[in-house]
């Protein structure tokens, strides 16, 4: 970990993800920034695969340890999601299971009431989280909370912060697709932005598929959400029939 910390300071290049699991001896790692005024969450990066999917099941449930550290401000430590009482994630915790994920720790990027992101550790196969990794993980979450917030120093000499892979933001928003949707249901079906994400996210788990899928027939107009409960359903065709 201290070298992982020593690649944060001095703009280390390579797969921060997959140095980052290395170090904290997890099954997989990921980062993801708050962006936007809706303070949606933009994968940073991401190692394993199923990190990546992991992230993006909680994305499209909006529910989980990542959306739960991001509201309180605290880590949330669940090394066993067996253990999880079903209520507290009902869509989250089946879907976990399928894709193989044991157990989640997720440190939120913060300092005070300012939240700018969220660190995802998934657990070891045996289900635990030793106090090294609390505490490297920990270590870990407010270094990059620090370089992300002091990022419009670099290259101001001292204790500026050097480029690299740990520090990009993203360039583009990965999804897009579901900022665009949302905007364009808000107007079909007359609702505010957050219910309009609320209604495209049910659509979604609903219709098992993942929200960027969805959001993407949106954008396209293969679907439509009029401000009609029952017609929640498409695709839409331009031309106005059913596909």
């Amino acid at each position: 970990m201290a070298d992982v910390l020593r690649s944060l300071r001095l703009g280390g290049r390579g797969n921060p993800a997959e140095a980052c699991a290395r170090a904290l001896r997890a099954e997989g790692v990921a980062l993801s920034l708050l962006v936007g005024d809706g303070r949606t969450p933009e994968p940073l990066w991401c190692h394993p695969e199923v990190s990546a999917r992991f992230e993006e099941l909680q994305f499209t449930l909006g529910e989980g340890p990542g959306p739960d550290a991001v509201r309180t401000g605290t880590p949330v430590t669940e090394p066993d999601l067996d253990r999880v009482r079903p209520d507290r994630w009902p869509a989250l915790l089946p879907s976990a299971r399928e894709l193989g994920v044991h157990g989640v720790s997720c440190f939120p990027l913060s300092i005070g009431a300012i939240r700018i992101g969220v660190l995802t550790m998934l657990s070891d196969g045996d289900r635990r989280i030793s106090e090294q990794q609390w505490t490297d993980a920990t270590a870990l979450a407010g270094a990059l909370t620090g370089a992300f917030l002091n990022g419009d120093r670099r290259g101001s000499g001292g204790s500026a912060l050097a480029p690299g892979a740990f520090l990009a933001w993203p360039t583009g928003l990965h999804r897009a697709k579901v900022h665009q949707a949302t905007g364009m249901i808000s107007v079909q079906a007359g609702l505010s932005m957050a219910d309009a994400l609320l209604r495209l996210r049910a659509f979604a788990y609903s219709s098992e598929r993942p929200l960027g899928e969805v959001a993407a027939d949106v954008v396209a107009r293969r679907l439509r959400f009029d401000d009609d409960m029952d017609d929640m359903s498409g695709p839409f065709s331009p031309d106005g029939g059913e596909g």
